[in-house]
């Protein structure tokens, strides 16, 4: 059945209903005035009876009074009338498939197993959903855009992120995370309470362009939040002191072989300070998040207590 209503939407077009329309409109508007002339009345007396024709209402208070009348009578009702039901016809079938194709795509093709739920459109989703699949998640994209603009690889969820519907349609609460990737703040920290509401729970992440808006998103519930002003602007900064800064940045996080991640602190490990452990945990330790907060280590060396979590860059 989705098949079938994907090949009527295929068929049916804006573009397809406008040139029906147009063709109706011009049918009782040329109609009209043909009457007007043969029939010897004014040319507005000649459209009130080409659109009560062409509505199928036919008051009877205007009729032809001879041949050519009647011929012109006949063209518009074999024309107008049906290019106007034809048009009326179309638009609720386009309707009717837009929304049965919505509903059964919703329900029906989310994918089996772990996925990630990206809200919004933006020009990196092709990049952040790659990395997504080489990590082993399947991703599911809810925009307003076709499904043609998306990767191959992604399950697209037709609508506004904005829209409590579409976000419901993806199912957030059962996936393992939500990232929100609106192009402008504004529809990001709407996408983000209409998240809240639907999964309050779901482990969600959001990239801002701003700041202040990462800040309220963080308000909203949003536990992570990203600024790309802040995260651009401090990797301009560090590169003026060490010119390969944006360089290892860019491969602690897109490095082939191996992965960064956020252990739990051991209990062995409770009360002992984070050089002390650096050695035991392998890999690269880069810092301690505590209270969401993360020290590197590098000033200071905190001590590790019972909740925190390690960063470190490990071999796959």
């Amino acid at each position: 059945m989705l098949t079938l209503i994907t090949l009527l939407m295929g068929k049916v077009s804006r573009s397809q209903i406008l040139v029906v329309l147009g063709l109706g409109i011009l049918a009782v508007v040329g109609g009209g005035i043909v009457f007007g002339v043969v029939e010897h009345v004014s040319i507005w007396t000649g459209l009130y009876w080409s659109v009560t024709t062409a509505t199928t209402v036919g008051y009877g208070d205007v009729v032809p009074h001879n041949g050519a009348g009647r011929i012109v009578a006949v063209a518009v009702m074999l024309t107008a009338i049906p290019l106007l039901g034809a048009t009326f016809a179309l638009f609720a079938a386009a309707a009717t498939a837009t929304r049965l194709n919505r509903f059964l795509h919703m329900e029906h093709h989310l994918p089996p197993g772990r996925y990630v739920v990206l809200l919004g459109m933006h020009p990196t989703i092709p990049l952040v959903s790659q990395q997504l699949k080489d990590a082993g998640y399947l991703v599911v994209v809810a925009a307003d855009v076709e499904s043609s603009a998306l990767p191959s690889h992604v399950h697209h969820v037709p609508g506004a992120p904005t829209d409590e519907q579409t976000v419901r349609a993806t199912r957030p609460q059962d996936a393992e995370a939500v990232l929100l990737i609106a192009p402008d703040d504004g529809e990001m920290l709407v996408s983000a309470v209409v998240l809240r509401h639907v999964a309050p729970d779901v482990p969600a992440v959001a990239v801002a362009q701003s700041t202040k808006v990462a800040n309220a998103l963080a308000d909203l519930g949003i536990e992570r939040t990203i600024s790309t002003e802040a995260l651009l602007g401090h990797t301009l900064a560090k590169s003026l002191e060490a010119p390969h800064a944006a360089d290892v940045l860019l491969r602690l996080i897109d490095g082939d072989g191996y992965r960064m991640e956020e252990i739990p602190v051991t209990a062995e490990q409770v009360g002992s300070t984070l050089r002390s452990v650096r050695s035991s945990v392998g890999g690269l330790l880069l810092g301690v998040i505590h209270d969401g907060r993360v020290t590197l280590g590098i000033r200071e060396d905190p001590i590790l207590r019972e909740g925190d979590h390690l960063v470190r860059v490990a071999a796959e």
